[in-house]
C-alpha cells in the first residue's frame, strides 16, 4: 500500500513514509514466516473456500486484522508481496489520522479476543503475535513516561531522557537506512522511484511518535471500556 495524495500537507506527507518505510518493513519480515499479522482490506487477495470456511469478515472496526488472526490461528499461512503495489488516499487532517490509528488498535484487542489461542499456536508467526501483546504497554509507556520525558529534558531535567539517549541514534539510523535501502530496491525492480519528501520525513522520524502513539494508548482505553464503535475516519 502506498499514499496516493502524499502531497496535500504535512499529515500525508508523513504517512507516505509510515506506509512505504514503517508498515512495508513490518510485514517483509512477518512474511519471511509466512504469517502477515494483517492483511490489510484495502488491498488483499483471499481464498474464496478459506472465507467461506471462518465465516467471512466479522462485524467489528478491525475486521482485517480479526479477519487474518482467524486464518492464522488455523495455521494457514498469509503472505505479503511487496511488488504488487496499490495506492491510497489516507487520512489528510489530524482528526482523521488519529481516529483512524485509534480504530487501528481497537481491531487489534478484537483480533486478540477473538482468537486467544493465537498466542500458542505452534508455528514461528507466534513470536510476532508476542509482540503485539507488548505494543499496548510500549505505547503507554511511550505516552505517560517517554514524552513527559523529552519535555522535561528540554529544560535541563534528565530524570527519564537525556544526553545519553542520543547514543541510539548511531543504531536507529542504520537500522532505518538498510530498511530504506530495501524498499528503493523493490522500486527499482518495479521501475519506480521514491519521490523527494524530505519534510515528510522529518516530521515522520521526529514528530510522528509524539501523535501516533497516545492515539494508540487512546483506541486501547476506547476498546477496554466498550465505546461506541465508529469508522471515524471519514
Amino acid at each position: 500500500m502506498l499514499v496516493r495524495n502524499s502531497r496535500k500537507n504535512w499529515v500525508t506527507r508523513a504517512q507516505e513514509w509510515d506506509y512505504f518505510h514503517g508498515i512495508a518493513a513490518i510485514k517483509r519480515v512477518q512474511s519471511l514466516f509466512q504469517g502477515t499479522m494483517v492483511a490489510q482490506g484495502a488491498f488483499s487477495i483471499y481464498d474464496r473456500e478459506a472465507l467461506v470456511e471462518i465465516g467471512g469478515w466479522q462485524d467489528c472496526v478491525g475486521e482485517d486484522i480479526v479477519l487474518t488472526w482467524a486464518m492464522l490461528v488455523r495455521g494457514w499461512r498469509v503472505g505479503h508481496a511487496e511488488d504488487a503495489c496499490c495506492f491510497t488516499n489516507v487520512p489528510d487532517n489530524l482528526r482523521q489520522f488519529v481516529k483512524q490509528r485509534q480504530r487501528w488498535s481497537r481491531g487489534m484487542m478484537e483480533a486478540f479476543r477473538q482468537h486467544p489461542r493465537i498466542l500458542l499456536a505452534p508455528r514461528m508467526s507466534t513470536l510476532f503475535v508476542w509482540w503485539n501483546v507488548l505494543f499496548p504497554w510500549l505505547d503507554l509507556a511511550y505516552t505517560l513516561c517517554f514524552i513527559p520525558g523529552v519535555i522535561l529534558a528540554c529544560f535541563g531535567i534528565y530524570w527519564v531522557a537525556g544526553p545519553m539517549t542520543l547514543v541510539l541514534l548511531p543504531m536507529a539510523l542504520l537500522m532505518n537506512y538498510v530498511m530504506y535501502r530495501i524498499g528503493v530496491g523493490m522500486f527499482a525492480s518495479q521501475n519506480l522511484r521514491v519521490r523527494r519528501n524530505v519534510a515528510g520525513f522529518l516530521v515522520y522520524a521526529f514528530t510522528y511518535s509524539l501523535i501516533l502513539q497516545p492515539a494508540s494508548v487512546a483506541g486501547y482505553l476506547s476498546e477496554l471500556l466498550g465505546t461506541r464503535k465508529t469508522w471515524g475516519s471519514k
